[in-house]
């Protein structure tokens, strides 16, 4: 059974959402935040698609649908997970800027989060985030995440350099 919330389904990547992400990524809002691309042509980006590992305990990666229609609106990961250290690192973005802000996003993240600590017996999942993200900082905090750490100077977006906030989910915090 997929990973289902209250608002959206999560499934695993297949080569024909290569159209969708390759679309996402050419939108300067999608993409500000996030770590640089290097514009790949749409052949590229469907062969990467197509030649994609499976997903495994390691690197886990799904299709954001909305639970009424399907519709794809965005991508999340749970990566680096080893079965010694239980943790993970989570990564989140809606594609479709007409579904921001109307709690896709929490519940993405909150249903991620859900089959990590159940499925996959996480004991904790981190994230990293530029403080400017004012809308992921909110995100993250409403489910949650604690900040634990800073980074400075780790991210460069917009002409300069932006520190990073470390920030970890336990067992037992999800709210």
């Amino acid at each position: 059974m997929l990973p289902t919330g209250e608002l959206v389904q999560l499934r695993p990547l297949e080569p024909d959402d290569a159209d969708h992400f390759w679309r996402w990524h050419k939108d300067p809002d999608v993409v500000r935040w996030m770590t640089g691309d290097y514009h790949l042509s749409l052949a590229q980006t469907r062969a990467r698609f197509a030649e994609r590992k499976r997903n495994s305990y390691s690197e886990l990666s799904f299709v954001v649908e909305t639970l009424a229609d399907g519709t794809p609106i965005g991508g999340v990961r749970l990566d680096g997970a080893t079965p010694e250290t239980a943790c993970a690192e989570v990564s989140l973005y809606l594609g479709r800027k007409d579904y921001w802000g109307r709690g896709y996003g929490t519940d993405a993240l909150r249903t991620v989060c859900r089959y990590g600590f159940d499925v996959m017996r996480l004991h904790s999942i981190v994230l990293w985030v530029v403080p400017e993200n004012d809308a992921a900082v909110r995100l993250y905090r409403k489910v949650g995440f604690r900040e634990d750490g800073r980074q400075r100077d780790a991210f460069r977006g917009a002409g300069r350099w932006h520190d990073m906030i470390l920030m970890t989910l336990l067992e037992g915090e999800l709210t």
